[in-house]
């Protein structure tokens, strides 16, 4: 059993490498990914590379076409950004007041303990260093819409990877006091079994994600004056 094992944590750690320099965008969003010279930059065969591309397709960061490989998925656009945001709405606003009516108290009650992130600060530099926040990010938020009790609900919102397209177009760096209490405000009425409040605090916490955001096609615009 060695040998498989071996082998998984040699293709995890391709992918976070890749996935690094995608996020970081090292890797140029509409760029071909060269697989062997990233197997040779990673001291790696190409099989590894290429599972770990099949698992970054899942995630949205690479596109693969017939006959022409792997390429980096282009950053979001303005209309692309809004429509995300639109459909984050959509999903995740009833995925709050369904979790709101969740019938075991204990279960609401635990989302609370996902609240608090690994760390306070937000550092931009570089994705190994603010990847902790964006993992847990997105696992607060996934936790959520399972407790909706909706698989399906639950995995469209999952394959949405919203974070990861999010926090690679921009991420504004300090603290996530923000994002923290935005979370907090949407468990908090989660676990008091209350809907209409658990919608109201995840459609202010989706309209504050915006406002944040939204600065990276403003700061676009204002570059190209």
């Amino acid at each position: 059993m060695s040998p498989p094992a071996r082998r998984t944590t040699l293709v995890d750690d391709v992918y976070e490498s890749v996935k690094a320099q995608l996020m970081d965008l090292v890797i140029e969003p509409g760029a071909r990914v060269n697989i062997e010279a990233l197997a040779r930059d990673l001291a790696v065969s190409p099989t590894p590379v290429r599972e770990a591309l099949a698992r970054l397709e899942s995630d949205g960061l690479v596109r693969k076409r017939a006959m022409s490989g792997y390429t980096a998925s282009p950053l979001l656009t303005a209309a692309e950004f809004e429509q995300l945001c639109q459909l984050r709405a959509l999903l995740e606003v009833p995925a709050a007041r369904l979790a709101a009516d969740h019938p075991h108290a204990a279960a609401r009650a635990a989302l609370t303990a996902a609240v608090t992130p690994p760390s306070a600060e937000i550092d931009p530099s570089n994705y190994r260093r603010y990847a902790p926040f964006t993992a847990h990010d997105a696992a607060f938020h996934d936790r959520l819409a399972r407790l909706s009790g909706n698989p399906m609900l639950a995995d469209a919102i999952g394959r949405l990877h919203a974070h990861l397209h999010l926090h690679r177009l921009y991420l504004p760096a300090g603290p996530a006091t923000d994002t923290v209490a935005e979370h907090r405000a949407v468990a908090a009425a989660i676990a008091a079994g209350e809907p209409a409040a658990a919608a109201a605090a995840m459609t202010e916490h989706l309209t504050a994600t915006r406002a944040r955001h939204i600065v990276a096609f403003s700061t676009t615009e204002t570059g190209k004056e």
